[in-house]
């Protein structure tokens, strides 16, 4: 096997493009395109690398040094005129390699073995040639590139041209080496053959060799002949002969390098989030309960049954909340001490004048804590069809999580999203419900992801409101919740808009990149933690595409499906891609990741509120079968209820059971009840203390 076959491997474009990106030091946006060449844009700094598929990882990374050579060196300017285009990439090659090499002292065994595979491979086409017979521009891109695996002769006047390319330090120093070898490429071969070689070409005992003495006898018998040279002809007439002088070598090598490109399959895509306008995305608070103080205001004794359940429950969670508030305590007065600092105040401790003659700290210090930092807490709130049957146990998580915020002052906002919103979204107030221009969220243009006309963040529960108005939202919302888990035995109805949707999680999750920071501007925060309370994941955005049907029709933008694997999410600002992956479920996963490299403070909690029957293949979205995690997973499952999967998008990612959330963890039992139905309601009390405990203790340990 040869070596170009032994090195061969996939190769990951966007690892090579993290190459490109360190190697320039800078936030370069690198694609890779279904085209012949590379390119880069100075202004934009966009650097296009071809996919070159059939290129060993050497080689690759070889071609990736070398482009980003030119990002960084070459100039943004016009060569001078009169110069082949050819010439100057000669020396321009030579100097950005130089200086690739003294600024990356490890990239010049990238070179070196990257054009060695090159050489073995004969890119340059020169296995059949006698490379000393060839002009000196060929000569010289030879000795740059692999002058370290051929002989390549030079005569005195060659001897300084080449080391006039090697000194080059600037573009204009390539370009005057360009002219200088331009000018002595066009110069007849009789007159260059003139000039007395400098490389030895004799044999060991000081006689010419036989090849020389048959290249003499050559030049000899031609002298006489009619079309020689005549003393007094022209030299532009014989340049105009002999014809224009070209790089074969730099030919061959491009023409090879095009072979590594693969132009099968689907071209690459790269596609960015939308900067979204808040005010167009996020139902208020105020405007959310004013549609539900309306709907609730109807006179009647209605409401009694959920009202009932929610004195009850926020009764028997004042022990969770409780556990939350300590744990949470703790975990930062822990914090604040492990920080703390030591630092001598320069006055003399007398209590330890005593032991002078063996301590040498003498001097009275003082301890200082660390501030703690102060956090906030943002939720988002899964408002789908599918959660309908979970949707009040997990408000009830909610509302712990909420009662501890308040006990710690805590700020935090709870958006629900949702395409129910804006449907049909009319002036209520008016008779005729006239319909209402939709503000829009973002502008759209080619390649930014797409988000539903009808996406909404519904921030329905917030910190900014006063207890009393707190108290009033969280009691309506606990109704809206309960009118979910029992549709038909509830007897009131809630407003239409209100009413559960589809899934637009990674619609969510692209409003959170504007969403967090300023939630934590406003409230001035150090820290701020985002958990995610839903169902499942959500299938992948599309993107936005001109569209154009011809026939004199205008263009419009459009949307079209992502192709999996070769559709990558940029983000521009951190210089990072990430590839779109086939499985459904994946796509989240790229948008938590990204999230969490735009917000490497925050941690993203999801939390998931499960039925028994559906425990089991939402472990195995995440570990197969028989894995040694997956047994560890479902072990805590069956004891606890619930488990925490740590390979998610999220930092981690909770799963509960709806069952266990919804029975009371009071120990409570009727007057004359029999030994049996205590032990019964004693053991089922400590089991839902057990899990709340649990899940509750992880995730303090996760944002305290």
């Amino acid at each position: 096997m040869d070596t170009y076959e032994t090195n061969h491997m996939a190769v990951k474009h966007e690892i090579k493009s993290q190459l490109a990106k360190l190697l320039a030091t800078e936030d370069l946006i690198v694609e890779h395109k279904q085209v012949k060449t590379a390119s880069f844009n100075v202004h934009t700094r966009l650097l296009t690398l071809p996919m070159w598929e059939k290129a060993s990882n050497v080689v690759y990374d070889l071609l990736v040094g070398h482009e980003v050579g030119h990002a960084l060196f070459t100039p943004d300017e016009d060569p001078p005129e009169g110069i082949p285009h050819q010439f100057i990439n000669v020396t321009e090659d030579a100097r950005i390699e130089k200086l690739m090499k003294r600024k990356y002292m490890g990239i010049g065994k990238t070179f070196f073995r990257g054009y060695s595979e090159l050489s073995d491979q004969d890119f340059f086409d020169i296995a059949d040639e006698d490379v000393n017979n060839m002009n000196l521009a060929d000569r010289a891109n030879l000795y740059f590139k692999i002058g370290n695996y051929i002989d390549i002769s030079f005569n005195d006047e060659e001897k300084e041209i080449i080391q006039m390319i090697a000194d080059g330090e600037t573009f204009e120093d390539a370009c005057a080496a360009a002219k200088v070898l331009y000018e002595y490429c066009k110069r007849p071969k009789e007159k260059v053959a003139e000039m007395p070689p400098v490389a030895s070409q004799q044999s060991a005992d000081g006689q010419d060799s036989e090849e020389q003495q048959d290249q003499q006898q050559t030049s000899n018998s031609s002298e006489g002949e009619g079309d020689s040279m005549g003393d007094g002809e022209d030299l532009d007439e014989v340049t105009q002969q002999i014809g224009e002088p070209e790089v074969q070598t730099a030919d061959a090598l491009e023409e090879n390098i095009e072979d590594l490109v693969e132009f099968d399959g689907y071209e690459n895509v790269y596609v960015e989030l939308p900067k979204v306008e808040l005010d167009a995305v996020i139902a208020s608070n105020s405007e959310i309960h004013e549609v539900i103080d309306n709907a609730f205001r109807i006179p009647g004794n209605r409401y009694h049954v959920p009202d009932e359940k929610y004195v009850t429950f926020k009764r028997n969670a004042q022990k969770e909340v409780n556990y939350l508030v300590k744990e949470f305590e703790c975990r930062k007065a822990a914090d604040s001490y492990a920080r703390a600092t030591t630092a001598r105040t320069g006055v003399l401790d007398c209590t330890k004048l005593h032991t002078y003659k063996y301590n040498e700290d003498l001097f009275r210090k003082v301890t200082t804590l660390a501030d703690g930092k102060n956090h906030g807490l943002v939720f988002v709130l899964d408002w789908s069809g599918s959660m309908s049957k979970v949707m009040l146990d997990t408000m009830k998580q909610l509302y712990n999580l909420i009662w501890f915020c308040k006990k710690v002052s805590i700020p935090f906002d709870v958006y629900a999203f949702t395409n129910e919103w804006k449907h049909n979204y009319w002036d209520y107030g008016s008779d005729d419900k006239v319909i209402i221009e939709k503000p829009e969220m973002y502008e759209k243009k080619e390649n930014l992801l797409a988000i539903n006309d009808e996406f909404s963040m519904m921030n329905i529960l917030t910190s900014k409101v006063n207890g009393k108005e707190l108290e009033k939202q969280m009691r309506n919302m606990f109704r809206i919740a309960n009118y979910f888990s029992d549709v038909y035995g509830a007897h009131y109805s809630i407003p239409q808009r209100l009413g559960l949707s589809g899934t637009p999680l990674n619609e969510a999750l692209v409003t959170l990149h504007q969403i967090l920071p300023k939630f934590q501007n406003e409230n001035k925060l150090q820290k701020v933690q985002c958990i995610v309370l839903t169902d499942g994941e959500a299938n992948q955005l599309a993107r936005h595409e001109v569209i154009r049907r011809g026939n004199g029709f205008e263009p419009y933008i459009g949307t079209r499906r992502l192709m999996p694997e070769s559709t990558f999410i940029r983000d521009r600002k951190l210089g990072k891609t990430y590839q779109v992956p086939y499985d459904w479920k994946g796509f989240t996963n790229i948008m938590l990741y990204n999230l969490k490299d735009k917000f490497p403070n925050t941690n993203f909690i999801g939390m998931r509120v499960l039925e028994s029957r559906d425990a089991n293949n939402f472990i195995k979205m995440y570990h197969s079968f028989g894995t040694n995690e997956y047994d560890r997973i479902i072990t805590d499952w069956k004891k606890m209820r619930s488990f925490s999967i740590k390979s998610s998008g999220y930092d981690t990612y909770f799963g509960l059971s709806a069952s266990a959330l919804s029975q009371e963890s009071d120990f409570e039992v009727d007057d004359g009840a029999t030994k049996a139905k205590i032990k019964s309601a004693f053991v089922k009390s400590l089991k839902t203390k057990k899990l709340n405990k649990k899940v509750l203790g992880e995730f303090i340990s996760l944002v305290a």
